[in-house]
């Protein structure tokens, strides 16, 4: 933004309850996830002489690693419906390019996020084309692990919603595969986590339109000429659209 311009805000209900319920619902399952998974994967053996009842510290960090996973499973799916009813800012098209618009719109997030250019915002008012794709890409990643994890879950339970998962680990060709697969899907979580708390934060800073804060009450406030532009743009399409039908409906002279 320039500097010393005076901006008109305009407060704006972007994320909805059941949105904000699923990411903060979602944020504790990965942490969850992370840490006993990690764990899991290299547990620490410790020498005691105590009662064997007080040494099943493994038992309890997999009892919470199945909860937060079918917690996180059941909160990924509900997600996905989400994105066909909830309201537009939560649609499931603000995940997937499907125009030139998208990829323009990227470009700024890019200039801004790495080369630092301010005064380069983006037109956004829920998610930017940027943060759209990322999340449709750990979509990708929720999905693969979930696969993984209930594939290797499948062989230790009797439980019928894991034995869907009895196939995964043929596809695989055994386990050893699965659980590499499984194990640096984890650290790609790590990685998004870290950046996207450093994304979140910045254009925070950058933009003032209230980032953090909209996850908690779900408003935001956007600048006037934002909503102007957005509107100047949508009514352009409408027009190419009305203009691209009147040519098709012409007769064949």
């Amino acid at each position: 933004m320039e500097k010393n311009k005076v901006h008109r805000l305009r407060r704006v209900f972007v994320w909805e309850l059941p949105v904000r319920i699923y990411h903060w619902l979602n944020a504790l399952c990965i942490v969850a996830l992370i840490a006993t998974g990690l764990y899991i994967g290299s547990p620490l053996v410790l020498q005691s002489s105590s009662e064997a009842s007080e040494k099943f510290f493994m038992g309890w960090v997999k009892t919470i690693h199945f909860i937060a996973a079918f917690l996180f499973f059941f909160n990924f799916a509900f997600r996905i419906y989400w994105g066909f009813v909830g309201n537009k800012y939560a649609d499931w098209r603000n995940f997937i390019p499907t125009n030139k618009h998208y990829f323009k719109e990227m470009w700024q997030v890019f200039k801004m996020d790495i080369f630092m250019m301010k005064g380069k915002e983006h037109l956004s008012v829920g998610h930017n084309a940027v943060a759209g794709f990322s999340y449709f890409i750990t979509f990708i990643l929720f999905l693969i692990q979930c696969i993984t994890g209930f594939g290797l879950y499948a062989a230790m339970s009797n439980f019928w919603f894991a034995k869907l998962f009895a196939w995964v680990p043929t596809l695989f060709g055994g386990d050893i595969l699965l659980r590499q697969v499984h194990h640096w899907t984890t650290w790609l979580f790590i990685l998004f986590t870290v950046v996207h708390v450093y994304l979140v934060f910045y254009h925070d800073y950058v933009e003032g339109r209230g980032e953090i804060s909209s996850m908690g009450g779900g408003w935001k406030f956007i600048e006037d000429e934002v909503f102007d532009e957005v509107k100047a743009e949508k009514q352009k399409k409408l027009q190419e659209k009305k203009e691209k039908m009147e040519a098709q409906m012409k007769p064949l002279t």
